[in-house]
């Protein structure tokens, strides 16, 4: 299983195999666990909309933060993507693979993601998760995540994500490894 080394590799636009990359190792994530959940033609909709190439290489312009998550051999288990919004750090992408579930890797990217939130002043970290996701939900809520509201956005194609609005306040604090 690894010895629990993970290193978050930021995505920059001009980093194209890497996107290539995440865009796959996204793809296949996304498509095995929400295809039961919305179905397949919305899924892949959303994935053409949200997880290809140009529509990450445009998110990482536009100011979202993409990291990816490898483990000691250099293979992706996880990633996520972040950027302010209206005075919060909005939490757009957080997946780790199935095969790297239960070893704490979620709990390290939502604490990374905190310090991340912590470094910018902001004072919560919010994020949308589809109504449905039950598994997923209360996993966000064991970090400390509450709902807030619920959300239905249109997104095209007669296509709508039925959401919660999940925040999770974040302390202001430095913690022992911001204060060494």
């Amino acid at each position: 299983m690894g010895t629990g080394y993970m290193e978050f590799v930021r995505v920059k636009a001009e980093d194209c195999g890497l996107i290539a990359s995440l865009s796959a190792f996204a793809s296949e994530i996304v498509k095995k666990h929400f295809d039961p959940i919305i179905g397949p033609a919305q899924n892949d909709y959303m994935i053409a909309r949200f997880q290809s190439v140009p529509a990450i290489t445009d998110q990482i312009r536009s100011g979202y933060r993409y990291y990816v998550v490898e483990n000691e051999s250099g293979e992706m288990e996880g990633f996520l993507a972040f950027y302010p919004r209206d005075g919060k750090m909005y939490l757009s992408k957080f997946y780790v693979h199935s095969a790297a579930r239960g070893r704490g890797i979620a709990r390290k990217m939502f604490e990374f993601a905190a310090e991340e939130t912590r470094k910018e002043g902001l004072p919560s970290i919010f994020l949308n998760v589809n109504r449905d996701n039950e598994t997923v939900i209360s996993i966000y809520e064991h970090l400390g995540f509450r709902k807030v509201r619920e959300e239905k956005n249109d997104i095209g194609n007669g296509f709508y994500m039925d959401d919660w609005v999940l925040e999770c306040p974040v302390s202001q604090e430095k913690t022992e490894e911001e204060k060494g």
